[in-house]
C-alpha cells in the first residue's frame, strides 16, 4: 500500500509539473488584422514588418519565459471581413490580444467586438479620435496619432498663416470627415475669423481629381485643406502637380510629408505643400532612430515609414506590459498597459491611462526636394509635444458621457 500510494503521489506531481511547464512554455499569441491586398497594404506591410524585426530582438531575451508569436488575417479594407478575421483569431487561434487595422471604420468596429469579447486590441495605423475618444473603452488602445492631435497640430499651423477662406475637400470616409472635423475645430478656435467656404467630397481611389480642383479655384479659396488617407494621398499629391494646383492656391493636407506617400512619385511630388506627420525617418537625427532606419533598411531595403514607428512602439508596449503584468492574463495585460511607457525612435512615448491613446510629437513640415533622396521629403519641421496637441483626460470623460 505504502509503494502504491508513493507511486501516486509521484505521477500526480508528475503530471502537474508537466501542466505547470507545458503552460510556462505557451508562447503569447498576436493576431493582426489588416489590408494585405490592395492600395493600402504598402502601409501594412510597414507595420507587419517593423513587427517582425522588434520581435525578432525582443524574442531572443524572451517574455515571462516565453516568447511571442503573431497570425496575421487579411481584412481586405472591409468591415465585414475584418469582423470575420478577428472572430477567427479570437476563437479559432485562441489569441491573447488584437493588433492592426488601417481603416478607422474597421477599427471601430473590431473595437467593439474586442469590448463585447473583452480582449485587448491594439490599433496601431487607423487615425480617428473616435477609436480613443467618445468610442473608448478599457479594451481598446492606440499606438497611432488620432485626428484630435493630427487637428489640433494642423489647426494651430494654419492660424499662423495669413488666411481665411477656406476650403475642405477629400475622401468621403469616417478617417476624412475625422481630419478635416479635427482641423478646422481647432482653426477656428485659434483664428475665429476663418471662414469655410465650401467643400468637395470624393470616392476612395477615385482616379481623376481634377474637375474637383478646377472647380474649388474658381471659388478662389485663400487656402486648400485636403483630407484623406495614405493610400489616396499620393494621389492626391499627383492630381496638384498635374494642374499647378498648389501653385495657385495654398494646399495643406495632413499626410503630405510622409515618405509612403511621397515615395510613389519621387521628384515629380509638388513641392510646397504643408503637412503633419508623426514620424519621418530623418527627423529626429537622433541615435536612436538611426539605429532603427538603419535595423530596418538592413532587413528590407528601403527606410521605415510612420506604421513601422507604431508598430515598433506596439510591439515594446506589448513585451513590457506583459512582463509588468507577470502572467499571460488580460486583464492584467491591460492594467499594466495603461500609464506603461517605452522608448522609441522618436524619444520616450507614454500609453495614457485615462484613454490608451499614445502619447505621440507631430511634426509640421512643407515638401521639398534634396539631392539626397530621389523622392520628396518633409523640410522647415516644427515640432507639437505630444501633450500640447492632445485633449486632457477631462476632455475625454466627457466626450464618453463622464464616464
Amino acid at each position: 500500500m505504502k509503494k502504491s500510494a508513493l507511486l501516486t503521489l509521484f505521477l500526480i506531481t508528475s503530471l502537474v509539473l508537466c501542466i505547470s511547464n507545458a503552460n510556462a512554455q505557451r508562447a503569447i499569441k498576436v493576431g493582426i488584422l489588416d489590408p494585405y491586398t490592395g492600395p493600402a497594404a504598402v502601409f501594412a506591410n510597414d507595420a507587419l514588418n517593423s513587427f517582425k524585426l522588434e520581435l525578432n530582438e525582443i524574442n531572443k531575451k524572451g517574455v515571462l519565459g516565453t516568447k511571442i508569436e503573431f497570425t496575421t488575417r487579411d481584412t481586405k479594407f472591409k468591415v465585414d471581413v475584418a469582423l470575420s478575421a478577428a472572430k477567427e483569431l479570437v476563437m479559432m487561434e485562441k489569441v491573447d490580444l488584437l493588433v492592426g487595422t488601417i481603416n478607422s471604420a474597421v477599427s471601430l468596429a473590431v473595437s467593439d467586438y474586442a469590448k463585447a469579447e473583452k480582449i485587448p486590441f491594439i490599433v496601431w495605423i487607423s487615425k480617428s479620435e473616435k477609436i480613443t475618444g467618445e468610442k473608448g473603452h478599457r479594451y481598446v488602445f492606440s499606438t497611432a496619432e488620432n485626428t484630435y492631435m493630427a487637428g489640433k497640430a494642423g489647426g494651430v499651423a494654419l492660424s499662423k498663416k495669413p488666411f481665411t477662406k477656406y476650403w475642405i475637400a477629400g475622401d468621403d470616409y469616417e478617417y476624412g470627415h475625422a481630419i478635416a472635423d479635427g482641423i478646422w475645430r481647432n482653426l477656428k478656435i485659434q483664428k475665429p475669423k476663418a471662414e469655410l467656404i465650401g467643400q468637395s467630397w470624393w470616392k476612395v481611389g477615385e482616379p481623376d481629381l481634377v474637375p474637383y480642383l478646377t472647380s474649388i479655384l474658381a471659388a478662389k479659396p485663400d487656402a486648400v485643406i485636403i483630407c484623406g488617407g495614405g493610400a489616396t494621398m499620393t494621389n492626391s499629391l499627383k492630381a496638384c502637380k498635374a494642374t499647378g494646383f498648389h501653385e495657385k492656391v495654398p494646399v495643406y493636407m495632413h499626410t503630405a510629408t510622409d515618405h509612403a506617400v511621397l515615395k510613389p512619385l519621387g521628384k515629380e511630388a509638388p513641392e510646397g505643400i504643408m503637412g503633419t506627420m508623426d514620424y519621418h525617418f530623418y527627423h529626429p537625427n537622433t541615435p536612436a532612430n538611426k539605429a532603427f532606419v538603419k535595423a530596418f533598411q538592413d532587413a528590407y531595403g528601403g527606410p521605415p515609414g510612420f506604421p513601422a514607428f507604431h508598430a515598433y512602439i506596439t510591439a515594446h508596449l506589448i513585451a513590457k506590459s506583459f512582463i509588468k503584468a507577470g502572467a499571460i492574463d488580460k486583464e492584467k495585460f491591460i492594467n499594466a498597459m495603461e500609464g506603461m511607457k517605452v522608448d522609441s525612435p522618436a524619444g520616450e512615448v507614454e500609453m495614457r491611462a485615462c484613454d490608451h491613446q499614445t502619447v505621440l510629437p507631430m511634426f509640421l513640415g512643407v515638401t521639398k526636394k534634396i539631392p539626397q533622396y530621389e523622392f520628396l521629403i518633409s523640410s522647415d519641421i516644427v515640432t507639437f509635444s505630444g501633450k500640447d496637441i492632445m485633449p486632457t483626460c477631462e476632455e475625454i470623460k466627457k466626450v464618453r458621457g463622464g464616464s
